[in-house]
């Protein structure tokens, strides 16, 4: 994990885990590099690549994966929110023990074009299981009561038909996502219950193993999934809950994609190919995802996408280590050393152009079908430069049309993909309607 990629209050949280076509983009891309090679840098107005993102994002508005501001509201506000105001969040720092200001707000998720968002309820991977359980509904009342505070504009959905209906509407689709198999309990009542109270996804760990699957950041504890691991991607299947594999082993996936009878989605990662963070999705899992239907839904967070800054923090972790076995038993002069070897090397700085890479490496590998977005917004301290917060999409589109990409692929990406994956697993629970309930003896999940 990155450093302070939950940099959260209270303490507790603080010590985790750390249609239509148009001409596209290869004539714009010419027209912006031309005006650029001038030193006559074009306007958001008069930029052709942002017209063509534009125009994609009216009419296909951005289905994003994955974004934690239900942990936000708990670790800022103690999850009392009557009095919080999700119009505007630019003045949240003062409620972040490094004041920084929440990445997501009404007025940005218009800015950005957002017409549909998986919130995260996601909970400590640290606590036990009862206590994930408990918490993970607490999130859930939390996220459904923001929801409800502005209909004008959010709208709690459990479908892809929900989903349409708000972005005709002119509001944000809002479902809700479970991040880490802990939240469970190890129980398939559970899982049941929790789809009943509206999680539409759960990923299958989060940075810890669980009693029944491993995580990409964990020491491998099971092989990837256990007998009771894979019956629960079948119930997921079953009741029409998305498998998301964000987080989980490869062996964890390649089990998973082994008995899934519907797509799966990677709702907020990268690809190895371009970094080979854990966290990342390996060629392997990537190339059976054409004959599943999934996507991967790619991630905002700069230690994932961008292989120099991930290499730069090994070093770093290296350097921290040794100036601590060096001087035992002196914090302060372990600090002032980090302080001289970060000033004399520089965090590598990473940008759009690096999260576009990975877009760029799923399509020329697997194709345009299998690509979505899911930028983890407050659930890490800063997306790259150009893509910090919420209302950042459209320069990300504006990258993809200056690469060529058309204004059919940059809506496929933007949210045709996500519709599709969720319908299909929708559709495929109506296939397997007359399946009882899987049954498994209390306790043995191991």
């Amino acid at each position: 994990m990155q450093p302070s990629l939950r940099s959260l209050a209270p303490a507790f949280l603080l010590a985790l885990m750390t249609g239509s076509a148009i001409a596209t983009a290869p004539a714009a891309a010419q027209e912006v590099e031309g005006s650029v090679a001038q030193g006559d840098a074009p306007s958001l107005e008069t930029d052709p690549a942002m017209q063509a993102a534009q125009a994609a994002l009216s009419v296909a508005p951005v289905f994003d994966g994955h974004n934690d501001v239900p942990i936000q509201l708990r670790a800022r506000f103690d999850n009392q929110i009557n009095d919080f105001d999700f119009a505007d969040t630019s003045t949240t720092g003062e409620t972040h023990p490094e004041g920084r200001v929440m990445h997501t707000d009404i007025a940005r998720l218009a800015e950005g074009r957002v017409g549909a968002q998986y919130w995260s309820v996601y909970v400590p991977a640290s606590l036990s299981e009862p206590e994930a359980v408990r918490m993970t509904i607490e999130q859930i009342d939390v996220m459904k009561r923001l929801i409800d505070r502005y209909p004008g504009a959010l709208r709690y959905v459990e479908t892809a038909d929900g989903v349409e209906n708000a972005i005709a509407s002119g509001q944000v689709a809002s479902l809700l996502g479970m991040e880490g198999g802990h939240s469970i309990g190890s129980s398939l009542a559970v899982l049941r219950q929790m789809y009943d109270l509206g999680a539409r996804y759960m990923t299958l760990t989060h940075g810890r193993n669980t009693p029944w699957a491993d995580s990409a950041t964990d020491d491998p504890e099971h092989g990837g999934l256990t007998d009771f691991g894979r019956d629960v991607v079948r119930e997921m299947n079953r009741i029409g809950m998305v498998v998301d594999l964000s987080h989980v082993s490869e062996a964890a996936m390649m089990d998973a994609l082994d008995v899934a009878s519907a797509p799966v989605i990677f709702s907020h990662s990268g690809v190895r190919g371009v970094n080979g963070h854990a966290r990342n999705v390996p060629d392997a899992a990537l190339d059976r995802l054409p004959a599943n239907g999934g996507i991967v839904m790619v991630v905002a967070l700069p230690g994932f996408l961008n292989e120099e800054r991930r290499q730069w923090y090994a070093r770093r972790e290296a350097e921290a280590a040794r100036q601590a076995s060096l001087l035992l038993g002196q914090p302060d002069a372990v600090e002032q050393a980090m302080e001289l070897w970060d000033a004399e090397n520089q965090e590598p700085e990473t940008s759009i152009s690096h999260m576009a890479d990975h877009i760029d490496y799923i399509r020329d590998r697997i194709g345009v079908e299998h690509i979505g977005i899911g930028a983890d917004f407050d659930g890490m301290p800063s997306g790259p430069v150009g893509f910090e917060d919420a209302g950042g999409y459209p320069a990300l589109f504006a990258e993809l049309a200056r690469r060529g990409y058309s204004q059919v692929e940059m809506e496929l990406i933007a949210s045709r993909n996500a519709i599709r994956v969720l319908r299909e697993v929708e559709r495929g629970s109506a296939r397997l309607a007359d399946r009882q309930p899987i049954e498994t003896l209390i306790g043995t999940a191991d």
